[in-house]
């Protein structure tokens, strides 16, 4: 196996990889190393993880998706390794292991353009820490900051991963044990906290508004929801670190990380507010009450923000762009659906701006749609409205 560039990957991935994903110690990085040496790459966790890295590191070094035979032959063994290290006999803190692989190979299949096997994978991966939950006094000290990243992380990249209902069990993480004088890399747990605590308003706002209950209930009655929400998601914004408060202006950010969070909580904003366009779109009339007229505004101006500037999409980790690209259909959609009502159109901004955005958007989706039919389809139900 040729290891050359090793140390280059693997600096790569812990400086533009681990930081979306922070579920690989950096402190004992080299003892996974060494351990997956002594096994010749061939079996174990530590071999799956170790080349895992490499092949992410060289992948966040080529750009958004691997093209070049290159980029490719860096690491198509350690995705064919991550399997084996699913070991039904293994105790506890290995299953986790065995987890932390299959979300890395989740991860380069995204790099592969491989959307759907990589969220078959995921969803397939999201079960084990499900199961493991309920057995968390089993998980010795040293295996629980792990347990509860790779618990989260599914949570994290997953639309609906089922771990919502062991909220309460899981708790936040809060950093690696140092083992190693020379570690890695950086242990960095910004994202990765700002990002769980906004899904976990996701999922409220999920349960509270499109919930089989909540469907049926009137504008009125919903209109305390959406306001509590709505205050949730403005203190989240509060409450994140300063260096990671993104400013609401219509400019373009140079910082990836202000990026991805300014997108979703643009993103969190018009699902909030999204059922005041539909009211208005089956009765036209519900524009006369200012309250629904002023949430409309709220989420149609929370849509062209996640729009108007397309290619910040592309900021941060693979598997944001791909989930990205189903809220930029929806929001295109949304977006062009409000056009053929005279009350929102007039909420929208002028219609060759319109047309400026709507045009980027089904190019940008043009792109993402290389060799993925899933996102094929999308572009087509956009581009024929």
């Amino acid at each position: 196996m040729d290891l050359t560039n090793n140390a280059a990957y693997a600096q790569a991935f812990f400086e533009h990889a681990n930081i979306w994903y922070a579920c690989v110690n950096p402190y004992n990085w080299h003892t996974y190393y060494r351990i997956a040496m002594s096994y010749g790459f061939r079996v174990g966790p530590e071999s799956c993880i170790t080349l895992l890295v490499r092949a992410l590191g060289a992948a966040s070094l080529g750009g958004k998706h691997i093209t070049s035979a290159k980029g490719q032959g860096t690491a198509r063994d350690g995705l064919l390794l991550s399997f084996l290290a699913v070991d039904s006999h293994a105790d506890d803190a290995q299953r986790y292991l065995s987890a932390q692989c299959l979300i890395l190979a989740s991860a380069y299949l995204l790099y592969l353009v491989r959307p759907m096997e990589a969220w078959n994978l995921l969803s397939n991966t999201s079960m084990k820490p499900q199961l493991l939950l309920s057995r968390q006094d089993r998980i010795l000290g040293h295996s629980k900051e792990l347990s509860e990243r790779i618990d989260l992380l599914a949570e994290l990249d997953l639309p609906h991963s089922g771990i919502v209902h062991f909220e309460e069990a899981v708790g936040l993480p809060g950093g690696f044990e140092e083992e190693d004088d020379q570690p890695a890399g950086r242990d960095e747990l910004w994202y990765f906290l700002a990002g769980i605590a906004l899904r976990r308003l996701l999922n409220r706002v999920s349960f509270a508004i499109y919930s089989e209950g909540a469907a049926s209930t009137s504008l009125a009655s919903f209109d305390p929801v959406a306001a509590e929400l709505d205050l949730q998601l403005a203190q989240w914004y509060e409450g994140l670190p300063m260096a990671l408060q993104f400013p609401y202006s219509q400019l373009p950010l140079s910082n990836p990380v202000q990026t991805v969070l300014r997108l979703r909580y643009f993103a969190c904003r018009a699902i909030i507010f999204r059922p005041y366009i539909l009211e208005v779109l089956e009765n036209e009339q519900a524009m006369l009450d200012p309250n629904v007229c002023d949430s409309c505004h709220k989420c149609l101006e929370a849509s062209v923000r996640q729009l108007e500037h397309i290619t910040a999409h592309q900021a941060g980790h693979l598997p944001y762009l791909w989930q990205g690209a189903s809220s930029i259909v929806s929001q295109a959609l949304l977006v062009m659906g409000s056009t053929m009502s005279p009350g929102l159109s007039a909420l929208l901004p002028p219609t060759p701006q319109m047309d400026s955005i709507i045009g980027e958007v089904v190019a940008e989706i043009e792109q993402y749609a290389l060799g993925t039919q899933p996102q094929t389809l999308s572009r087509d139900r956009a581009r024929s409205r």
